[in-house]
């Protein structure tokens, strides 16, 4: 070493060094935070899109908003590498693959939905100064979004109900981490459901389980019995043996080590929302409930509302009697304009023709619940299953005479099973009063199933007692809890997109769950 020469020496400094002097002057990566817009180019125009993004302790936080009516927001995850920038929002189930302009002010890529690609480009919004009072009071802090955890692990597994000996196969998505976690178990609402309460291309629970999985909270989703791989038989077990399931279910997720049994909770909807009630007035309850679209009224009545197996035939009937009443419509405005009538006159017109289709519309609904009611009542009436499913076949066979007989008979054994016997008496009412958990009620207003206004009115009377209970009315909002059309993208060929679980829902769950788990 000694040898070694002065400008060999400083040589070897310099090499040393110039790594940390690159990094030095290698300039920061651009911030991100801020709203920035653009216009989505969609069949017939282009539709605004704005990503809000925030930069907060250490974490990035991102929330799409589609500008429709009120604007619906979706949360976003967020990837960078580089200048190229990824969001996703999986409740809307679409990519904006983007990459960040030199100049830092423009995010430029391809907007990607199912069945819809398109260009887009974003600019970053200035914001503009907005001058203080002199004497103004320090601004509250703002809350901060939950932040989403991006990955979770989903893992099919088996829950013994051990009253009933019966095997309940399911899916458990589990957020990734050490935990222990929150979590909730999902319970499906009347008839045969799968884990995913799927219903067309829709899945209720299996979009709800991915949703909140993404903010941390661990979901047990599970088939009925006598569905997919699940044991048992639905149409003999009775309200009460889903409430024995749920408890197992329960029971189960306060074995995993991952999981904190004192943040565990219950999400059901129709029935499962009354099965989640009923759930939350046992020992041990869960630590929450969230019911939606959960009933009130007499069963008998929830059951007279349900859609009959065979109203393709009212439905079809109601569209051909709809195209002809627009066909008449178009006719009689052509005569009005031929003698003389201005548009105010030809307005009124439709409009007082439309309102009487409208009328007409609902008394035949009327009438399907009617005949739904007399059916039921002779299932009452009648505990003899042969007596009663006689009736039942004579009654279906005069309303639908086109029907094959083989699907009148089985719908009249439907109608006689344990479990529509069970539930034609079953009344929601009786135990509430012992719910001490915190509950949230969440009841679509366009909800033609459970009735909004009768229903809620009996729950909300029901669990007065507990001051722990939250009532929500969602506007737009059906049964299933979509998200209305209008919110909605339309996809390239310019067809009805895919319903999906609206945006206001997810949030209400989420946020009222988080709350309440501390989370």
């Amino acid at each position: 070493m000694k040898n070694i020469s002065p400008l060999l020496t400083c040589w070897v400094l310099i090499l040393a060094l110039l790594p940390k002097l690159a990094a030095a002057q290698t300039p920061a990566a651009p911030s991100l935070a801020g709203i920035w817009k653009g216009p989505l180019p969609v069949p017939g125009g282009s539709q605004p899109v704005q990503i809000g993004i925030q930069e907060t302790g250490g974490r990035t936080i991102a929330e799409l908003t589609l500008a429709l009516k009120k604007g619906t927001h979706y949360p976003m995850t967020m990837t960078r590498r580089g200048d190229t920038v990824v969001f996703y929002a999986p409740t809307a189930d679409c990519r904006f693959i983007s990459r960040l302009s030199a100049d830092g002010k423009e995010l430029r890529g391809q907007w990607i939905q199912t069945g819809f690609k398109a260009p887009l480009v974003l600019s970053k919004q200035v914001a503009e100064p907005v001058a203080k009072p002199a004497a103004a009071a320090p601004a509250p802090a703002p809350t901060a979004a939950p932040l989403i955890v991006s990955t979770f692990r989903t893992e099919t597994v088996t829950v013994n109900s051990v009253a009933d000996k019966v095997k309940l196969a399911g899916t458990l998505t589990m957020p990734d981490g050490n935990g222990p976690f929150p979590a909730v178990v999902l319970l499906s609402d009347i008839g045969e459901q799968d884990r995913d309460a799927t219903w067309g291309d829709y899945k209720l629970f299996g979009g709800l389980a991915t949703y909140l999985s993404r903010y941390g909270i661990a979901v047990l989703r599970l088939d009925d019995r006598g569905v997919g791989k699940s044991m048992g038989s639905s149409k003999t077990a009775t309200t009460a043996d889903l409430v024995r399931d749920a408890q197992a279910a329960l029971t189960y997720m306060r074995t995993l080590p991952k999981v904190d049994p004192a943040r565990l909770g219950v999400i059901g909807h129709g029935e499962g929302g009354n099965v989640a009630l009923l759930t939350a007035a046992r020992v041990p309850s869960p630590s929450f409930a969230v019911t939606l679209a959960a009933g009130g009224v007499l069963g008998q009545e929830l059951l007279a509302r349900q859609p009959e197996p065979f109203n393709q035939v009212d439905t079809a009937r109601l569209g051909t009697e709809r195209r002809a009443a627009q066909a008449e419509l178009t006719k009689q405005v052509a005569k009005l304009r031929a003698g003389g009538s201005n548009a105010a006159q030809i307005d009124t017109y439709v409009a007082q023709q439309r309102l009487k289709q409208k009328a007409d519309e609902r008394k035949q609904i009327e009438a399907t619940i009617k005949f739904r009611r007399a059916m039921l009542e002779i299932v009452k009436q009648t505990p003899n299953d042969d007596q009663a499913q006689a009736i039942l076949f004579n009654m279906l066979r005069q309303r639908y005479p086109n029907e094959d007989p083989g699907e009148l008979r089985n719908r009249a054994l439907d109608l006689t099973t344990p479990w529509n016997r069970y539930f034609l008496t079953f009344d929601p009412k009786d135990e509430l009063g012992k719910i001490q958990c915190p509950v949230l009620v969440l009841q679509g207003l366009e909800d033609n199933l459970v009735d909004p206004t009768e229903n809620l009115a009996v729950l909300e009377k029901g669990l007065k007692g507990n001051k722990k209970v939250v009532v929500r009315r969602l506007p737009g909002i059906n049964h299933l809890f979509q998200a209305p059309e209008a919110s909605l993208l339309a996809g390239s060929d310019g067809q009805k997109p895919a319903a999906i679980i609206a945006p206001t829902v997810l949030e209400s769950i989420r946020d009222w769950v988080l709350q309440q788990t501390g989370s």
